[in-house]
């Protein structure tokens, strides 16, 4: 399986001041997406100058959540390795497909989280 990041991620309903906490310590805004799973869900990914990455996501949750975000080349082969060590997709059976990538959120047996993706490469 070939990893392509590896970062924290941080589920939250106030993402804008998760994201201006970020930035005041250096992460510069890299990319946004929005309207994820035809929701009301946007995606700020930041970047700091060392290199560190982390991204912050608003959702309609009742309490904050962190989990790793790791993308990979592959998102099948990724997702049957996870569902082989137990790991249950959150959504069900739902993959979300942005055009630009697929994803979802894994969580282990003893609750950890790992949210999947896969950037689709044109």
């Amino acid at each position: 399986m070939q990893i392509t990041a590896f970062n924290p991620l941080i589920l939250t309903q106030d993402a804008q001041a998760a994201k201006e906490l970020f930035e005041t310590i250096g992460f510069e805004h890299k990319h946004t997406k929005t309207g994820i799973n035809d929701k009301d869900i946007t995606s700020f990914d930041l970047k700091h100058p060392d290199g560190f990455r982390v991204d912050v996501v608003q959702v309609p949750m009742p309490q904050d959540m962190s989990v790793i975000r790791m993308n990979v080349r592959d998102f099948d082969e990724a997702y049957q390795f996870l569902l082989d060590r137990g790991f249950k997709n959150a959504q069900g059976d739902k993959v979300t497909d942005t055009g630009s990538s697929k994803a979802t959120l894994m969580v282990s047996p003893t609750g950890f989280a790992i949210s999947l993706a896969e950037h689709i490469r044109k």
